[in-house]
């Protein structure tokens, strides 16, 4: 009952309509030879448009792009496709579908999603009931994304003569959701006795990625086709796509937010900076992937305290990805601001008779001062600047503002620094690009003499184990406390408490977990709560 329906997995952009409508009408001319060619959710005018809803002028484009779209369906595939719709004096997510010239059939979205990165309560009116729409001797049940999760829906379009369901979707990739997608359709399927079509939009918008994977189930709930992950794809859907490990999921992820955020955001290359560690080496990895070795500068900024090895580490990672590079020495930059430091501290703060070494006030202002290097290389050359920070860090303050926080985005804020070294564990098992001694030696941000990060920080694989729990498992620190030492538990929870306003500044990166900071996760800066 499937035959004939193209899917048109597209990657699409918030706000660019005209150009959402050319990728739109590329796809139809390549699915030509098809009755129907379905289009993700908010395909014509991008997901999440937030506040560009709200805008008359936006609405007003979305509907004439819909309409123009509608006259086109004199010949040729007709289209499902994902909108913003005005009607009745409210605003919805819809899903129209246009035939032989004309707007067939409208369906609002019924089930507004407003948790994690979702708030279309917001900006839209939920729809009040699901009718199916008439195609050629068919009837077809459609569902909008979040429809698709309630049951009911589904059933209620089934009773009114639906013959096949399609759920037109923009759907953000999370570890693990893809098998989760599979079961709900397969149950939806198995429920109904009918096949099932998901169409799900592909790219990056801002820290949101969406993986495609596309696929349709057969009336039993077997998986009968799939398109790939992470890349767009158009036409009919063929035999199951091979999945993917855990690792290569992220990675893909990882490497299309920042393409399609760097390109998006109309740049064409990064810099960043390059120590000889474990973060910086996967950010190279990653942009290398990403955007081409060309695109990619290596910032070497070392200091009195920066290891021969580190050095030698930095440029082995820039060899192996063939990076350009450049260095500047921060030691004589350092010891001129600390020269005009000196008389106010011993005024100010006598307590810090050796702050040169003392993390807070000389480790703070070398981060700072390759933040400002970094940057005004980015304002020089117009390189977009990639922070290097990891999840782990960024959840405990384990970051300088204004120093290794600077960038206009951030590829791992959403990684875990053990998940850190598990990709680039993979990475090297494709390419052996990163040092092996940037993954086997003890993380340092050599900031003082024989600094290591576990003076400050207990283990990473101990760190992570407690910042998983507490962060996307939501658990308290009585809870945690019972399988911790509580002291520790206190402490952890502590850091991630406090500093709230320095991840508030903190620039984007791609989602890849259930609780992404500022997107998933929303607490008030001034917060007293110890639990």
């Amino acid at each position: 009952m499937l035959e004939g329906i193209a899917v048109a997995q597209i990657n699409v952009q918030v706000g660019d309509i005209d150009g959402n409508v050319a990728r739109i009408r590329a796809a139809r001319a390549k699915a030509a030879n098809c009755a129907l060619l379905v289009c993700p959710e908010m395909a014509v005018c991008g997901y999440p448009p937030e506040d560009l809803i709200l805008r008359p002028a936006f609405r007003t484009a979305a509907r004439k792009a819909v309409e123009a779209l509608a006259a086109e369906t004199t010949t040729g595939p007709a289209l499902l496709v994902g909108s913003v719709w005005e009607m009745d004096g409210h605003i919805y997510n819809a899903a129209l579908l246009l035939a032989e010239g004309q707007i067939a059939h409208v369906q609002p979205k019924r089930m507004l999603p407003n948790y994690g990165i979702f708030d279309e309560k917001r900006v839209f009116t939920p729809g009040a009931e699901s009718q199916p729409a008439n195609f050629g001797a068919q009837k077809i049940g459609i569902l909008v994304c979040e429809d698709s999760w309630h049951p009911h829906i589904a059933k209620e379009l089934v009773k009114k003569g639906a013959q096949m369901l399609i759920v037109i979707n923009a759907s953000p990739f999370e570890n693990g959701k893809l098998a989760h997608r599979h079961t709900l359709i397969a149950d939806t399927a198995q429920a109904h006795r009918m096949p099932v079509l998901y169409a799900n939009l592909v790219g990056g918008q801002d820290d949101i990625v969406f993986d495609g994977g596309s696929f349709a189930v057969d009336a039993t709930g077997k998986m009968t086709a799939q398109a790939p992950q992470f890349s767009e794809y158009v036409g009919t859907l063929q035999p199951r796509a091979q999945s993917l490990s855990h690792e290569e999921e992220i990675w893909n992820a990882l490497t299309l937010g920042l393409r399609d955020y760097v390109h998006k955001n109309n740049f064409s290359s990064v810099l960043l900076g390059l120590s000889g560690g474990i973060d910086s080496a996967v950010v190279a990895a990653l942009a290398t992937d990403a955007l081409g070795h060309e695109h990619v500068l290596g910032v070497l900024l070392p200091s009195h305290y920066t290891s021969k090895e580190s050095m030698e580490d930095a440029h082995a990672l820039a060899k192996s990805l063939r990076l350009r590079t450049t260095t500047l020495p921060i030691t004589p930059t350092f010891e001129a601001q600390a020269h005009t430091l000196a008389p106010a501290l011993a005024d100010l703060a006598p307590q810090f008779q050796d702050w040169k070494t003392h993390l807070l006030v000389g480790g703070n202002l070398q981060a700072r001062i390759r933040g400002t290097l970094l940057s005004a290389l980015s304002n020089a050359t117009g390189h977009m600047l990639l922070s290097t920070g990891n999840k782990s860090e960024v959840a405990t303050g384990y970051t300088t503002l204004y120093g290794d926080s600077c960038g206009g985005y951030a590829p791992i804020k959403d990684v875990y620094k053990t998940d850190v070294y598990a990709l680039a564990k993979w990475r090297n098992a494709r390419s052996n690009v990163i040092p092996l001694r940037s993954i086997s030696k003890a993380p340092s941000a050599e900031l003082a003499p024989g600094q290591k990060d576990e003076d400050q920080l207990p283990p990473y694989a101990l760190l992570d184990a407690i910042l998983k729990r507490y962060i996307e498992g939501g658990e308290s620190v009585a809870q945690l406390s019972h399988a911790f030492d509580a002291a520790l538990v206190a402490r952890v929870a502590g850091l991630v408490r406090i500093s709230e306003y320095k991840r508030r500044q903190m620039p984007p990166g791609a989602k890849i977990s259930s609780m992404i900071f500022n997107r998933d996760w929303r607490y008030p800066l001034t917060n007293g709560f110890k639990g």
